[in-house]
């Protein structure tokens, strides 16, 4: 690792401290701490623009940056899946959300296992989404803790010390997430999304340039020199098909997950969430183009360099340090405010479908509002820890997550349409998806699949075929719920 730069470190930190400060500020007014529903999702008032800039931060992550560059280092036109994908999600999400979103403030529900309890008179699959929900996110969580931990080592060698600073870093955001709640990212959530515009299109302009002496002669390079990043393989454990069906699968899973929801419940009416489906494609310009930058680093870093660093070593050969400074800031606050709205889908999960539901069905509100905060000490203390000590297993857990996330897809989007969903054949789904998933993923045995597409195929198989012999228990039966849904 070469020494950092002092100029990029004191850049990275003032920008850093001033955007937790202002998480702080945001959650001046008590209001913002008043309830759950407060606290989590900000009172369902937040407008296009707000919702816009919170799913955005909440998707665009450190960890897509950074794990974008070093997967087209590695794996080359492979790293495209990420462009796919957010489409598919947009594209379905204008269909289903606005419904979800509507029964959800008409019951109050802040999660999906909230949605899932009053929709199937169910706490068991309410507990089962939320058991789920809670553990595929630790790792996400700490895959922000990667990222920051990468570029503060990128940026302090030989000034910090890197796991000190990581640790207090997310100590500080833990305490304005536990004071501020949703206000909190989603203020410092405009400074975060305005510096990936600006940075991020400068480095896609500017490096071309420093380096190749402009974008033409850089696709000239690659396609003389690497043709094989420009293409997606036809065999092997990666090719077309895993290209596919990851694409598929991380699609549907985007919003299941707690965080996704916590963004979307956000919303103040279901008119911004079919704006919002419409324009965070835009996202995917800055995304396309970060892809090239990895390009750009197999080219320019010297061979053997460590891809987990692709960008960050790229930034770091191109610039001086007030130009580094601003890049590693606008990668550490996409590691940190993710984490903020990370750890409040987590705790809203544990504290109102785990504590609330099974193991104090009779705490007053403003206790469970205290409790809800205060998860968000265990959820990030969690993350820290385990982080710690499994450091190389994150990414692939991660990966992992998505397979298990997209398995509630049809407990949460079928029965927003399908009156006649029971909750046996969909918690029968539910339970061989995972077990599926887990299988594929332990044996290896994927046959060039992603491991979720043969969950949710299995999932949603099980769900078609045993639904019909559970369906007679339902037959006139309804709650408020299903009325809402289906009365028309």
């Amino acid at each position: 690792m070469m020494q950092g730069n002092l100029t990029a470190l004191l850049v990275t930190s003032f920008i850093v401290l001033t955007v937790v400060l202002i998480g702080f500020i945001a959650g001046r007014d008590k209001s913002s701490r008043s309830s759950v529903e407060e606290w989590s999702v900000g009172g369902r008032k937040f407008g296009p623009l707000l919702v816009w800039l919170l799913v955005g931060a909440d998707l665009y992550t450190a960890y897509t940056f950074l794990g974008l560059t070093s997967t087209a280092y590695t794996g080359g036109s492979l790293a495209f899946f990420a462009i796919p994908y957010t489409i598919i999600a947009f594209f379905i999400s204008y269909f289903y959300l606005p419904k979800l979103w509507k029964v959800s403030k008409e019951f109050k529900f802040t999660t999906l296992a909230d949605y899932a309890k009053g929709r199937f008179d169910s706490k068991f699959l309410s507990l089962l989404i939320a058991i789920v929900g809670v553990l595929m996110l630790i790792p996400y969580i700490d895959l922000q803790l990667a990222g920051i931990q990468d570029t503060l080592r990128v940026a302090g060698t030989g000034y910090i010390n890197v796991q000190v600073v990581v640790i207090i870093s997310f100590l500080l955001v833990a305490l304005y997430t536990f004071f501020s709640g949703i206000k909190g990212p989603t203020y410092t959530a405009i400074i975060k999304d305005i510096l990936i515009w600006v940075i991020m299109l400068f480095l896609v302009v500017s490096i071309p340039i420093i380096h190749f002496g402009g974008w033409g002669s850089m696709i000239n390079k690659l396609v003389v020199e690497s043709p094989e990043l420009l293409t997606i393989p036809t065999t092997g454990p990666k090719g077309i098909p895993w290209f596919l069906t990851a694409s598929l699968v991380s699609g549907l899973a985007l919003f299941m997950w707690a965080h996704g929801a916590t963004g979307v419940f956000t919303a103040k009416s279901a008119d911004t969430l079919r704006k919002n489906a419409i324009y965070l494609p835009l996202y995917n310009i800055v995304l396309i183009l970060v892809v090239f930058l990895g390009f750009a680093a197999f080219h320019v870093l010297p061979e053997g360099s460590d891809p987990r660093f692709a960008l960050l070593n790229l930034i770091q050969v191109s610039y001086g340090g007030v130009i580094q400074g601003l890049a590693y800031a606008t990668i550490a606050l996409a590691s940190l405010i993710p984490c903020s709205i990370m750890a409040i889908g987590a705790s809203n999960l544990f504290a109102n479908n785990i504590y609330r539901d099974f193991i104090n069905p009779k705490v007053a509100p403003a206790k469970l509002t205290l409790i809800t905060r205060s998860m968000v000490f265990v959820v990030i203390g969690l993350a820290l820890v385990f982080g710690m000590l499994f450091p190389t297993a994150l990414v692939s857990l991660q990966l992992l997550g998505v397979s298990g996330m997209v398995q509630i897809f049809p407990a949460i989007v079928f029965s927003l349409f399908w009156r006649k969903q029971t909750k046996e054949a969909t918690v029968i789904g539910l339970l061989i998806g995972l077990i599926v998933t887990f299988t594929v993923s332990g044996t290896g045995m994927t046959f060039g699949i992603y491991e979720g597409f043969w969950g949710l195929l299995a999932n949603v198989l099980v769900l078609v075929i045993l639904n019909p012999i559970f369906v007679k228990r339902i037959n006139g039966k309804t709650n408020p719920i299903m009325a809402q849904l289906f009365t028309k």
